[in-house]
């Protein structure tokens, strides 16, 4: 037990960076996400095509080859553009995630009737104030669960970090295993991970709760 209590804290240390990556990754991504859904269900067929377009290889390479790219990739496309690690690593995740998002929240909007819309048409809401006041409150609700899952995945998928070389919890806790030869840092870790993905879960659970109004 005395060993599992000297390195919480290191393990601890490398919390914060995946905490960090975790935070902004979801306030960036999820309202990128929702403008890609309305732009994906946009009657532009243009917007609809570039943005289908992007997705499409967002959720079609793996997220470990997009970070690999945007921190080793972009500097030959882009002579002199280099991104520091924890930058690059913010970007790919955020570019990542939203098109997860977007799909989601795409199918939340799609699954409104029709009749709400020409309901708003005729009080003479514009598309915008109908999505803004109408529809994407509706949609919050329906989309709950499936964001929630996507989250937990990203608190997981934060580990990726690790091959930029940044002390996130899984890079430091491999360390510990390599200098200590005990695997016991892979537990404290395990627990760490479960704590917050516990949080998550209770935080989901309160917003579905509280989005429940919105229920036909």
């Amino acid at each position: 037990m005395e060993y599992v209590w000297s390195i919480v804290p290191a393990i601890g240390a490398g919390l914060q960076v995946t905490l960090k990556i975790f935070c902004i990754t979801i306030i960036l991504s999820l309202p990128f996400g929702v403008l890609l859904s309305v732009g994906r269900t946009s009657r532009i067929w243009g917007i609809r095509k570039i943005i289908g377009i992007y997705i499409y290889i967002m959720r079609g390479t793996p997220l470990m080859l997009q970070i690999l790219f945007i921190y080793y990739g972009l500097p030959f496309l882009v002579d002199g553009l280099r991104l520091p690690p924890f930058g690059a690593a913010i970007i790919a995740f955020v570019l990542n995630y939203a098109a997860y998002f977007a799909e989601i929240f795409r199918g939340g909007i799609q699954s409104i009737g029709r009749g709400q819309y020409e309901g708003a048409k005729v009080l003479g809401m514009t598309y915008g104030q109908t999505m803004r006041r109408i529809v994407l409150p509706q949609v919050v609700k329906c989309v709950l669960p499936p964001v929630a899952n996507e989250t937990i995945n990203l608190l997981k998928d934060t580990s990726l970090v690790y091959i930029l070389a940044m002390n996130d919890i899984l890079r430091i806790t491999r360390s510990i295993v390599q200098r200590d030869f005990d695997t016991t840092a892979f537990l404290v870790a395990a627990v760490f991970y479960l704590v917050f993905t516990f949080i998550l879960t209770r935080v989901f659970m309160y917003l579905e709760k509280r989005f429940s109004v919105y229920d036909n």
